[in-house]
This record gives structure tokens, sequence and C-alpha cells, in this order.
């Protein structure tokens, strides 16, 4: 068993500027969190909610990147959106998992990544309520609690425990509880927490053999995606693609292929 940290090599500091982000938007979002907590604004649909924690967080981890870089790009889920000249954009999930934050469920998490020249090269997965930082780097592996993360080795379909999502809108609901439904008699089981993020943590961890979903958006994903991977799982999207918002799909090799095939087969990638 490894211990220690990501090898970052040339994207050391990186690394440090994610890490320092997102345990600083961690603990204000599980510190700060409000008794009467509400909706400040809706998105997709009516149940595709914005609370002020969200916007707040955001706006602690960009002033970290501004401060730290300031010629940096900058996407985030709440609207921070900055070209920058020097190659590197950094993709921000300030709150991943708002409605359990919401709702006072545990499993939210703050994803931060950095991409250099269009690849994702620096990758950290906060979950303040596990006491868990799952980090990762291009080409340096995928650590969690100073310990190298593994993926399960893959299990035959009918014994793999598979987690998915859902979307906000009606019709992608309804598409999607389909396709689980179909795919739920040729699995062991299937999970729906709630953090898009955490679920791909999970699978690099060992706690889930795979994930799937369609309608993940790249902040939902760059951060998880490269934990996933570095930890020795294989993620893509439909067959021949990469991982995005029309389907993302991860577990080890072996159960990824068939897994993914099935998938397209019953249409996970379409409403």
């Amino acid at each position: 068993m490894s211990t220690g940290a990501p090898d970052a090599g040339p994207y050391a500091e990186l690394l440090e500027i994610a890490l320092d982000a997102a345990r600083r938007a961690g603990a204000l979002l599980r510190d700060g969190r409000p008794a009467d907590l509400g909706v400040a604004a809706t998105k997709s649909s009516p149940i595709d909610v914005v609370t002020e924690m969200d916007i707040a967080a955001e706006k602690l981890i960009t002033t970290c990147i501004e401060r730290a870089r300031p010629h940096d790009g900058v996407l985030g889920e709440e609207g921070a959106s900055t070209a920058g000249t020097s190659g590197v954009r950094w993709i921000v999930d300030p709150l991943d998992g708002t409605v359990n934050y919401l709702y006072g469920l545990p499993s939210w998490s703050v994803s931060i990544a950095a991409e250099k020249d269009g690849e994702v090269v620096v990758g950290v997965v906060e979950a303040p309520m596990r006491g868990e930082t799952y980090q990762a780097v291009l080409g340096g592996g995928a650590y969690v609690g100073g310990v190298r993360a593994r993926c399960r080795p893959a299990p035959d379909m009918a014994q793999a425990l598979v987690a998915t999502g859902f979307g906000y809108l009606t019709e992608r609901r309804a598409a999607q509880a389909q396709v689980a439904a179909r795919l739920l008699p040729r699995v062991r089981d299937i999970r729906r927490a709630g953090s898009a993020a955490i679920d791909l943590a999970d699978v690099g961890c060992g706690r889930l053999d795979a994930y799937y979903e369609r309608g993940l958006n790249p902040w939902d994903l760059a951060a998880g995606d490269l934990f996933a991977r570095e930890a020795g799982a294989r993620t893509g999207g439909r067959p021949g693609e990469r991982a995005s918002g029309e389907l993302t799909v991860a577990a080890p090799s072996g159960l990824f292929e068939p897994l993914q095939t099935l998938l397209d087969e019953l249409g996970a990638w379409h409403d």
C-alpha cells in the first residue's frame, strides 16, 4: 500500500492551490451552513437549485485562484467565467450535491480541477462530511487520506454495485428511470447518492464497482474523472468517445466494456 500524495511534478503548484481552495471552501460550507438555509435561485428547472452557500463558496475559490495565478482562466458552475492567457483553466463546482446540502444530507463535495492546454492535469474532490480529500495528478496517481487509491478488480456484471444520478428536467428523469429499471436486473444493485464527484471518487477508491450518468457538466466530472482514471479505472462516454454530458461511464477494465456497451444499447445517452 502506497502512502503519501500524488507525484505532482510540474503541476505541484496547481495541486497546492486546488487543495487549499477546496479545503477552505469545504470548511466554509460545513461550518457556515445557516440553520434556515434556503434556495437563492433555480437553473434548468425548479428543482435545480442554487443556495447562497454555492455562491459564497465559488467566490472564495475564485478569489484563491486569482490571487495565486491571476492569468489563469476559470469555469465555475455558478457563473465564474474568465478566459485567461496562461494556458491553464480551472473547472470549479463549489458545491456538488446542492440538494443534499440543502436537506442536510452528508453526500456533498467541492470539486476543483485544473486543465493545461485543454487536458485535465489536477483534480481535487473535498468531502467535508466524510473528512476525506481525494486528489489526483495526471500520471502521478490518486490518493485519499495519504493512501494510494485503487479501483476494485472487475466483477461479473451481475455482481457489480453501480451508482448513477438523475437530471433535473422531467423528460430526462423519465428516460433515465427507464434505463435504470432495465439495468437493475443485470447488476448487483444501483445506488444514487447525489454527488457525481463523490461517485467517481468512490469508483476510484473501490467503494463502487461502476458509475454512469447522462447530463453531467464539465465541473461535475473533471476532478472525479481524473481521480478514477489515476486509480486504475477506465472512463468514457459512448463507445469510442470521452466522458461528456452525453454520457459518463467509469469502471475497471473488464467491467467497463460490457457496461458501456449495455448502456449504449439501453439508450442511456439520450432522453
